[in-house]
């Protein structure tokens, strides 16, 4: 492999080595379009273009399946997965469509219940084909369930063994990995026991560090640790390197400045234990503070390429154990030539999307309110700052269409970057505006803005919506 190293990290520019790796062997495919290859290709005189072209678009990138749309998976992912065969390469998917996946943060979505997905995985699955493909099952179900009781634990870990099974069934040339979050996360022994929990007997392995910053050799290390507890050895392992060239910086998983790409997506990994080094999370695209998480941002893209510098804007240290959120929604599938976006949910067919936020509606809002509800809260903290969550419903009688919300904080604290609106703010008050995707609210239907400010944690009070006073929830 071609390696060139910048300041304490390293990329790798194309995989051209023959050493040995676990049960795969093959080419990954690096489909059209993507949000780096748009983005080059729509500003192709910008100078951070060749940067971001040579170092991140030429490489094989995983497909993003977020919209639970049984009716069109099959199809999208059949478009797909023909392409890479055709070429006798190796599709990477991502199936992201689980109910209540990210237990409602950033990358809040998926199907309505678990019979609505176990239907989506029936036909998702009839799309692959016969040949080897490469599915990463649900970013997220297994490391990060504290929303989960015990009824609803059972019913993910069944319906992640159904689509095991489905995938299997539909094509034994699959290869299928569960979710093993990332080695500062969930210890081996927890995570082999999640594993074991969902079927991971049935799958070919495990991925982790999906949407992380994890060195490669911790997460090799950490899955030699899983695998010792699982104790089978057909079971393998995937890493996801997209962003991991230099490492984590602390414990922030939102983010982080000054990080780079790592190794090049490939099956020859000199390790017997890991079947191949995947690009899962587009890079590139935000996690949710320096923009709506999916959106592609240039600046984190040309520093991830090695060639740029720290953004202006400062981005927190986030400390909670925050897994791949790749993207906040669920809507339509987008093509695979445009990955879908943020917080308006990526679609069926492509990673999360590359395109701006969307603009706010023109005029004044039209629909009224004769009562709202609201309720805040605080996700997570670190010093300095916080992540937090803002829900108003609508308790009227006349559905919205164009809303203003306001709420106010109780000192110093100043939003820094806010997600499902567009904001002023003025001392403690905030006005958030409706964007063009999420203007509608019919009643009884909820209104979810996030936001990163500085200054202490504290959830925010005094809400209103197009004017009313909200009850606090």
């Amino acid at each position: 492999m071609a390696v060139a190293a910048a300041g304490a990290g390293a990329w790798v520019i194309a995989g051209t080595g023959t050493a040995s790796a676990g049960s795969l062997t093959g080419t990954l495919y690096r489909a059209s379009g993507g949000s780096a290859a748009n983005w080059v290709a729509a500003n192709p005189t910008d100078p951070r273009a060749a940067a971001i072209r040579d170092r991140i678009a030429v490489n094989p990138i995983a497909r993003w399946y977020t919209s639970a749309n049984a009716g069109t998976i099959q199809n999208s992912v059949a478009s797909y997965v023909n392409a890479a065969h055709a070429v006798d390469q190796i599709p990477q998917l991502i199936p992201y469509a689980l109910p209540n996946r990210d237990c409602g943060g950033a990358s809040a979505g998926g199907a309505a219940d678990i019979a609505t997905y176990n239907a989506w995985t029936q036909n998702f699955a009839r799309g692959l084909g016969s040949k080897t493909v490469i599915v990463l099952l649900e970013p997220d179900s297994l490391a990060l369930q504290t929303c989960l009781n015990a009824t609803t634990l059972a019913e993910r870990n069944n319906a992640l063994l159904a689509a095991t099974r489905a995938i299997k069934a539909a094509n034994p040339n699959a290869k299928v990995y569960l979710d093993a979050g990332h080695s500062a996360w969930n210890s081996a022994a927890e995570s082999a026991r999640r594993l074991l929990a969902a079927g991971v007997r049935e799958a070919d392995g495990f991925y982790s560090n999906l949407s992380n910053f994890r060195f490669t050799a911790n997460e090799v290390a950490y899955g030699r640790s899983i695998l010792a507890v699982l104790n089978d050895p057909k079971l393998h392992q995937v890493i996801d390197t997209s962003r991991n060239g230099n490492g984590p910086r602390g414990s922030e998983w939102c983010d982080p400045a000054g990080r780079l790409v790592g190794e090049a997506p490939t099956t020859s990994t000199g390790h017997d234990s890991v079947d191949a080094f995947v690009w899962g999370k587009p890079p590139g695209e935000a996690d949710g503070c320096a923009a709506r998480a999916g959106t592609f941002v240039p600046d984190l893209a040309y520093e991830l390429a090695g060639s740029g510098t720290t953004p202006t804007t400062t981005r927190p240290a986030t400390t909670a154990p925050a897994g791949p959120r790749p993207s906040a929604s669920a809507s339509a599938p987008p093509s695979p030539s445009a990955p879908p976006s943020a917080s308006a949910p990526p679609s069926a067919s492509a990673p999360p999307s590359a395109s701006a936020p969307p603009t706010p509606t023109s005029g004044p809002p039209t629909g009224g309110v004769g009562a709202c509800s609201a309720t805040s809260r605080v996700d997570s903290q670190w010093r300095g700052g916080f992540l937090g969550t803002v829900t108003i419903t609508n308790r009227g009688a006349t559905t919205l269409n164009g809303w203003t919300a306001g709420f106010a904080f109780p000192g110093d604290q100043r939003i820094t970057h806010l997600w499902n609106g567009t904001h002023t703010q003025s001392g403690a008050a905030v006005s958030v505006r409706n964007v063009g995707y999420n203007a509608r609210v019919a009643p009884g239907a909820t209104l979810t803005v996030g936001f990163v400010a500085t200054g202490t944690a504290s959830p925010a009070s005094a809400y209103t919506l197009n004017g009313a006073g909200c009850t606090a929830a």
